[in-house]
């Protein structure tokens, strides 16, 4: 998306020196309540270039406290030239405002992230600039969903002829191989082996390819995300991630999701295995989180919102997905592997989606994340907004 960026002018007085200002009587209590409150990461710079002030918000979405934060100047936080000081210069070159929409900054040196944020200058405090952010992430991973249905479905429309029209002829080559192999040489035989395994390889990759053929929507239950979650952790460790550590970091109280348990397993499998053949073999690790993230939800048809609180993740140590490849991860057939079909995320995406949830790709603090969002099993809802819940779902606590 091409950032975009506006801005008013207007003519404020010379701004008075940090001491000055220093020796003001400090906020009241309802301000600071209402600082507190704001929903988006807000931080305020002086003239000197310095954060004086960071919301809980942005503490949360910097991962740095406000103590830490006042310590750092705007190039140490955002890096020289950056966007962010642009738009805080021209604020106190005589701007009112000024906003950028879509824009990919840095925080502190980490992975560009894509945000919209705001410059404005605080009135009643003359030399301050607020800076607000809001991250794009799910917006994006919403578009990008959308973006990948009409490849998805056409996807859909090939697996079903492949299933006709290859199947039947691989099963009789395969047949012919085998009633071959025994009426040959050693020399030949070798040839016909090799023509068996071919025929092995391309009948799995056709059967991967069939799952998007089936568009029958699976049955709804309420699923505890943290069963799911140890199924797959447990055949995860019986093989192909024998060699790496898996460490959980559980929410103990999520309530369940409306899910097909078949469906979604094989999905979170999906990007248990992604993460294991990506760790290292020495030192790798793979985590496994679960949180609820109340203030997440998307637009639907109609005007109608759906929330989207559950939040799980798989994460690894391992190098990333290369930049090139990071917008097309969920379309079919790209992957960065040299034995990969590229149809594993796509499919994890297509579960995702019918389950009403968004899946996204993210890279922070030396760690490939990808993170489902899932809406809430309704009965639930409704049964907790009534204070009337029989049951609560089962506990589950952090653990190594």
């Amino acid at each position: 998306m091409t950032s975009k960026s506006v801005g008013v002018a207007h003519q404020r007085p010379a701004a008075p020196s940090a001491s000055a200002r220093a020796s003001k009587e400090p906020r009241s209590a309802p301000a600071e309540a209402l600082w507190a409150a704001l929903p988006t990461p807000c931080l305020a710079v002086d003239e000197n270039d310095r954060f004086v002030a960071a919301n809980p918000r942005a503490e949360l979405f910097l991962t740095q406290s406000a103590h830490t934060l006042r310590r750092m100047s705007l190039d140490q936080m955002f890096g020289p030239g950056s966007r962010v000081a642009d738009a805080v210069r021209q604020v106190r070159r005589g701007a009112l405002s000024l906003s950028e929409y879509g824009a990919p900054v840095s925080f502190c040196g980490g992975e560009p992230v894509v945000v919209d944020f705001q410059a404005a200058p605080v009135f009643d405090e003359p030399g301050l600039v607020l800076l607000s952010f809001q991250p794009r992430s799910v917006a994006l991973a919403m578009d990008r969903s959308l973006a990948n249905q009409g490849s998805t479905r056409s996807l859909t429309g090939l697996s079903a002829m492949l299933a006709h029209e290859i199947k039947n002829p691989l099963s009789g080559i395969s047949g012919a191989a085998q009633l071959l192999e025994m009426t040959l040489g050693e020399g030949e035989a070798e040839l016909l082996q090799l023509i068996q395994e071919e025929v092995d390889r391309i009948r799995a990759l056709v059967e991967r390819m069939d799952a998007f053929g089936d568009a029958r929507p699976g049955e709804r239950e309420a699923v505890n995300i943290h069963d799911v979650l140890d199924q797959a952790k447990r055949s995860a460790r019986a093989g192909f991630a024998r060699h790496v550590r898996i460490r959980e970091e559980y929410d103990p109280s999520l309530p369940p999701v409306p899910a097909d348990r078949g469906q979604l397993l094989q999905a979170i499998s999906n990007l248990v295995k992604n993460a294991a053949e990506a760790a290292p073999r020495q030192g790798g690790e793979i985590v496994l989180k679960t949180a609820f993230r109340p203030g997440v939800q998307i637009a639907l048809a109609g005007g109608a919102r759906e929330r989207l609180p559950l939040e799980v993740i798989v994460a690894d140590n391992g190098p990333g997905v290369p930049e090139d490849l990071i917008d097309h991860i969920f379309e079919p057939f790209v992957t960065s592997k040299a034995a990969g079909s590229g149809l594993g995320l796509p499919l994890v995406a297509k579960i995702v989606g019918d389950h009403g949830g968004v899946v996204e790709y993210r890279r922070q603090n030396e760690q490939t994340e990808f993170r489902i969002l899932l809406p809430v099993w309704t009965a639930f809802t409704d049964a907790a907004a009534n204070k009337s819940a029989k049951k609560q779902p089962t506990e589950r606590g952090s653990k190594e």
